[in-house]
């Protein structure tokens, strides 16, 4: 009877404590929401380890919640042209340990962190040890290959890595095969415009995230323009070639014969000629601050 009571006051006092530091936590949380509504670049508490162990049986919970505000954060910064995101890493790290399992974070996280100001962090190198987490965590998730060979690709340029992350997730069962073909295709030609094209295509047809999804399609538009561009000089090279001189306008090659009718660029401008004889962008057309942010 005895040894029962002390059983019993012993759970009530474990019970108890847990009470204490969940409520603890909780008054640490809103603060940090508050944080975010006053545009304070703020977090109270830093280490993801410690908070997991603070929230108990909560933790996927508390995942969750901090995933959300990494979320809000990203979002925030962009309406405000803000490219200061040093908390994005401390919150998804916090997020990730928190609970392991929580793929989005790893996901779009990553593209959070690797992409180039002003869309993200520019920060690859911190994007792939996110994603090097998720697979620690979800060892039958191929789709974290996908976003390393994507990170090693667009934002590292290492094609070696990109190339060798494509062929391992390349292994999983249910993998598309066209894994296999990028791992091919990058280990062969390295950085090349058909290729970043068929890998911002997938990224355009696989993501159900409206902003990566933008980002995508935005990226698209401007390495077809990039492919135009390259066949339009190739073009102007041979125009050169008969007649001495370069172009000084796209209706030069209409009237040699050479193309069939004005070229236009993905947004509908027509392109032009520079004053160096190169074909490029019309200045009007919105490809060209795309192109100078996207520092392509």
């Amino acid at each position: 009877m005895k040894n029962q009571l002390i059983r019993n006051s012993l759970a009530c006092l474990v019970f108890a404590v847990g009470l204490v530091c969940a409520w603890q936590l909780q008054v640490r949380i809103d603060a940090e929401r508050r944080a975010i509504a006053t545009d304070k670049d703020e977090l109270m508490l830093r280490s993801g380890s410690l908070i997991k162990k603070l929230s108990l049986e909560y933790a996927p919970l508390v995942g969750a919640i901090y995933w959300t505000r990494a979320v809000q954060y990203y979002g925030e910064k962009h309406r405000l042209h803000d490219n200061n995101l040093e908390l994005l890493w401390p919150l998804l790290d916090i997020a990730t340990t928190a609970d392991p399992k929580l793929i989005p974070a790893y996901h779009v996280g990553s593209m959070f962190l690797s992409d180039s100001p002003p869309r993200g962090a520019g920060d690859p190198d911190t994007a792939a040890k996110l994603l090097q987490r998720g697979m620690e965590h979800n060892p039958d998730y191929w789709r974290f290959y996908q976003d390393l060979g994507y990170v090693y690709y667009f934002d590292k340029k290492d094609y070696l890595k990109a190339s060798q992350a494509f062929e391992t997730g390349s292994r999983y069962p249910g993998t598309p095969p066209w894994m296999k073909i990028m791992a091919a295709k990058i280990a062969a030609e390295g950085e090349s415009l058909e290729t970043s094209y068929a890998l911002w295509g997938e990224i355009y047809n696989t993501t159900k995230d409206k902003d990566i999804r933008k980002n995508a399609e935005e990226h698209l538009r401007i390495v077809r323009a990039k492919l135009d561009l390259r066949e339009l000089d190739r073009i102007a090279d041979e125009y050169e070639k008969t007649h001495k001189v370069r172009p000084t306008r796209v209706t030069d090659l209409i009237q040699a014969g050479l193309l069939s009718g004005v070229p236009k660029d993905p947004n509908g401008f027509p392109y032009v000629v520079n004053e160096e004889g190169k074909v490029d962008l019309n200045p009007k057309s919105p490809l060209v601050e795309a192109r100078r942010k996207a520092n392509l």
